[in-house]
């Protein structure tokens, strides 16, 4: 005789059907699992930064790349493999050069100094600053300044109309890269206190005519 105090099946599969954990959406799963690699990779790759930026390559290791991102020295081989190639990512500029001249030439300048203001109050930092540390590299160093001069200065030469292209490219990204040290390094306090706007307003005056290949002002 059955004990009527006793769950009936019934009842006993809804309680057992009401604790059970949902089970997870494998489609959901999927495509939360990119961007949780996208976003490693990413702070791999702004660790390697800030070594490379503080430290000779020598004295640069994979473990304290690691220990910076907070993830294994054994992820950050997986995803960028040797130092040397982890070195060579982050001195490329293509991604950064094809960002910082994505406007037309009639508002490049304006651009190119609202974009550097953006990333240096940012968590990225300036985009093309980090050349300057490329000093302490060596040899790798060369292939650092190798590439910006093709992926930056020959490739913002390119756009520019006019005469001395080669030249006035050079000039506008280094009014560009003095701009970049005196929030990065310099810390001014006068000019950071202004808006991003009204940096603009000051610097297009020197950026804009050797973009646009006109006579600065008074020359």
């Amino acid at each position: 005789m059955s004990d009527p105090n006793s769950p009936s099946p019934r009842s006993a599969r809804l309680r057992s059907r009401s604790i059970d954990p949902p089970k997870p959406d494998p489609a959901q799963d999927r495509s939360a699992r990119p961007r949780d690699a996208d976003a490693r990779r990413a702070d791999i790759l702004a660790a390697a930064r800030r070594a490379f930026a503080r430290h000779a390559y020598a004295d640069t290791t994979i473990a304290a790349i690691a220990d910076d991102a907070g993830v294994s020295p054994a992820l950050v081989m997986k995803y960028y493999g040797t130092k040397e190639h982890l070195f060579t990512q982050v001195f490329t500029f293509d991604a950064d050069a094809t960002a910082l001249f994505d406007a037309p030439l009639d508002r490049l300048a304006r651009h190119m100094v609202l974009h550097l203001i953006a990333t240096q109050r940012g968590k990225t930092r300036d985009p093309i600053l980090r050349i300057a540390f490329s000093r302490h590299h060596l040899e790798l160093g060369g292939q650092a300044r190798a590439n910006f001069r093709t992926q930056v200065i020959d490739a913002l030469a390119a756009r520019l109309p006019g005469p001395g292209a080669p030249l006035r490219a050079e000039m506008a990204i280094g009014v560009l890269l003095g701009l970049g040290a005196l929030y990065a390094t310099v810390q001014a306090d006068q000019l950071t206190q202004l808006d991003p706007d009204e940096v603009a307003d000051l610097y297009v005056p020197l950026l804009q005519p050797l973009l646009c290949g006109e006579a600065p002002a008074g020359s």
